[in-house]
């Protein structure tokens, strides 16, 4: 595994953030991935703002992988968002520094800025569309000249549904014009759990939903194109042909992720844009109205701070016990698994997209390991060696983009399949 190190920076990655509850299995993902090629040829270390917490960090590391080297060879920095210099001087150090620090509206921001002012690459793992959005506004001219990329959504949020987007048009013979993804979640007998770090994120989201829209204008976008037919728009719930299931929209960044790579690759690169369409499986009608009274619960309390305070106190309250402050064990993370299912269509080469109805479809998969904490490392992993082994590849110019735009050109899928997040084509819908 050849990396390409910028000039003497003593640090291909470093982990910021390592010590939080994702951090910890980002660290165990690199030095699990660090292994797989000649010893030493990964340079890398970890940083946070507590030298104690990141040592414990190591410890674990060590530990679960059986590789008591690691607390000897892999170094630690000291920095705190709260103080610039430190910050200047980890991104000094780094090519890419992976940022870890949600939630990432309160913290994610002096990261970006030190790593575009000190020319390091900047990748996370954010789904929140407001951050990742104001991160393109404030930093994407900046970093294009300095020629640094900074990559948002680098997780579950949202590299399955950004590179499946991208797969399933790869692989459709013709003009793809619109595609839908169905997502659903399988977990083992104990249930899965979601860090309350994620919920967090997911309350401030909510709760700020009116400033996205005001952020949004500033970019003055025109409307992207439609070519073919309009994608259909689905009800808050719905019955599900196509899972067997109940389903609702799906509530991450994933729809404003693709749709910002679907804009760039019509505007830089004069590519088709492709309509989309996010929703998630929810299951019968018991888990059904679990989700309506829940639900329900969640709009009416975000919308006021005390409200806030009281879903952020007691989360395993508000979501029948699948939030935990704890966050989901190892063996809980083993049972689970996710899978997102394309529904595409388009049209065959022959057919002229501008005139009749879509005449072709494609179903394509992304399947993997349990979403938060192990999917996740594995895709900001594969994409940060994506940038050290591909720097030819990605678009010409540095910027802030999706992980779609960034890696459209790169092997960045064929290195998934190898690490567990599988892409498939599992042929035509039918008519």
């Amino acid at each position: 595994m050849a990396t390409s190190r910028s000039s003497s920076r003593p640090y291909d990655i470093i982990v910021f953030g390592a010590s939080g509850f994702t951090g910890q299995f980002v660290v165990e993902e690199v030095a699990r991935t660090s292994a797989e090629g000649p010893k030493g040829t990964l340079k890398w270390a970890v940083a946070g703002r507590s030298r104690q917490k990141l040592e414990k960090v190591l410890e674990q590391a060590a530990a679960v992988l059986s590789k008591p080297e690691i607390k000897s060879e892999v170094d630690i920095i000291v920095a705190d968002v709260g103080e610039p210099d430190s910050l200047a001087s980890m991104c000094k150090q780094a090519v890419i520094v992976l940022s870890c620090v949600g939630p990432y509206r309160f913290y994610g921001e002096p990261v970006v800025k030190a790593c575009v002012e000190n020319g390091a690459h900047a990748i996370d793992i954010c789904g929140e569309p407001q951050f990742l959005e104001g991160m393109q506004l404030n930093y994407n001219k900046e970093a294009r000249e300095k020629g640094v990329y900074v990559i948002g959504s680098c997780g579950f949020d949202s590299i399955p549904a950004d590179m499946g987007v991208i797969y399933t048009r790869d692989q459709f013979k013709g003009t793809m014009t619109a595609v839908e993804s169905f997502l659903t979640i399988s977990n083992g007998p104990e249930g899965g759990h979601i860090h309350d770090g994620t919920w967090q994120s997911a309350i401030y989201g909510f709760a700020d939903a009116s400033k996205l829209k005001g952020l949004r204008k500033k970019f003055g976008h025109q409307p992207l194109p439609v070519t073919g037919s309009k994608i259909k728009r689905r009800s808050a719930l719905f019955f599900s042909e196509e899972l067997q299931q109940y389903a609702i929209p799906f509530m991450g960044a994933d729809p404003s992720v693709v749709k910002r790579t679907q804009r760039y690759l019509y505007e830089d690169l004069q590519e088709s844009p492709v309509q989309y369409g996010a929703y998630a499986g929810v299951g019968g009608m018991v888990s059904v109205i679990k989700l309506l009274f829940a639900g329900m619960l969640f709009w009416i309390l975000v919308k006021f701070s005390f409200g806030r305070n009281l879903l952020i106190k007691h989360p395993e309250l508000f979501t029948f016990g699948m939030v935990t402050k704890d966050g989901p064990t190892r063996k809980q993370m083993e049972q689970s698994s996710f899978c997102l299912t394309f529904f595409g269509e388009g049209y065959t080469p022959e057919q002229d997209p501008k005139q009749g109805k879509p005449n072709s479809k494609i179903r394509t998969q992304v399947k993997g390991p349990e979403a938060g904490y192990v999917a996740t490392p594995i895709a900001m992993v594969q994409a940060a060696l994506t940038i050290l082994n591909e720097p030819q590849a990605l678009p010409k110019k540095g910027g802030v983009y999706p992980p779609g735009a960034a890696f459209a050109k790169t092997s960045l899928i064929e290195r998934l399949n190898k690490h567990g997040i599988q892409f498939s084509v599992v042929g035509s819908p039918g008519p």
